[in-house]
């Protein structure tokens, strides 16, 4: 069975994909330098629990590396055959705080995969954790209606931005243009070098093992709060929206990719326009569950936050064969079920 290296093998989406690989037969070596906590300027404590967790399992090698360092990326794919890039700075709050990490880890850092790939004497297929924010404040001149608890965008738009959507001329932040520059490597490496790679421009993942913070993890953010009785912070009013995806939905994406034909694909990836909800949608449900609600508190709008963002997913359907079938109600109990199990944790 081939061999997998996962960079930022120990976060949220990396863990999944390890052990989802791992339990379908795959060899797989996780990659992580453990530097979220860092990255984010947040507490180190839960720095090293998927890390800890992926110990628990056949089939993965745990190796502490940075993309950044080419050498050692290197010696950690000596001889894979796939190459999931989930390593990333992810918060576009500190990334205009602090841009020089977010550029060396998302631009760089990627650049490192594809040239260690490229050098491969049997090349490697990969797949790219993109991003929506790729297409920037683009989106925001999509003209919006305001409902009780949502917006929504108009008709046009309905079922949500397809891969064709602009993404030039707009403000990315520094997240969006680092994002993007990995995204722009990809496609053309893929085509320049002959490389198998899936760029996938994620929506709102969410799921287990997923420490949400405030600038980052909206969906796990709110659960830890509300299960822990912390306040929330909105930035806006509550009423923006996002298509949401279960994180297990997005690793059967990767999965019908690296199995397909194709050699060269772009895929938005989220819950489509079927599967979204807005921040005020979400405490309701997790009242509903939990039978608590956070105190909230409310603040200005963020740098190019966005007041809806679908993805339009039907090109991954088409392409994939592939669609989500974790509803948000079901998706956010498993996820209410989790912090319920490991709130000492949180505490």
């Amino acid at each position: 069975m081939s061999k997998i290296l996962i960079t930022g093998g120990a976060g949220f989406i990396g863990s999944h994909a390890a052990e989802y690989f791992s339990k379908n037969g795959y060899d797989v070596v996780v990659f992580d330098n453990l530097s979220r906590a860092e990255l984010l300027g947040k507490d180190e404590r839960n720095a090293r629990f998927n890390w800890n967790y992926l110990k628990s399992l056949k089939k993965i090698k745990l190796v502490k590396g940075d993309v950044r360092s080419f050498e050692s990326l290197k010696r950690a794919a000596s001889d894979a055959e796939i190459i999931i890039h989930a390593a990333a700075q992810t918060a576009v709050t500190t990334s205009v705080v602090n841009p020089e990490p977010d550029f060396s880890v998302n631009a760089a850092g990627t650049f490192n995969v594809l040239e260690v790939a490229r050098r491969l004497k049997k090349r490697p297929s990969i797949v790219y954790c993109s991003t929506n924010k790729v297409y920037g404040h683009n989106v925001n001149k999509i003209k919006v209606f305001e409902e009780k608890t949502r917006y929504r965008f108009d008709d046009k738009y309905k079922f949500g931005i397809p891969e064709s959507f602009s993404i030039d001329l707009c403000e990315h932040t520094p997240y969006g243009c680092s994002k993007l520059t990995g995204d722009i490597y990809m496609q053309d490496f893929s085509h320049q070098y002959e490389l198998k790679i899936g760029v996938f421009r994620m929506s709102c993942i969410y799921g287990t093992r997923q420490f949400g913070v405030e600038d980052q993890g909206w969906v796990s953010w709110f659960a830890i709060a509300t299960m822990m009785n912390n306040p929330i912070r909105i930035y806006g009013d509550g009423k923006q929206v996002r298509d949401v995806l279960f994180v297990t939905d997005l690793i059967r994406a990767y999965e019908a990719f690296l199995k397909s034909d194709i050699q060269c694909g772009v895929f938005n990836t989220g819950g489509g326009y079927t599967k979204t909800l807005s921040l005020l949608e979400l405490l309701d449900i997790l009242e509903k569950t939990t039978g608590k609600r956070s105190l909230l508190e409310f603040g200005d709008w963020r740098p190019s936050d966005q007041k809806v963002y679908i993805s339009d997913i039907s090109k991954a359907r088409r392409e994939l064969g592939w669609k989500p079938e974790i509803e948000p109600k079901k998706g956010v109990l498993k996820l209410v079920e989790w912090v319920k199990e490991n709130k000492k944790i949180f505490s």
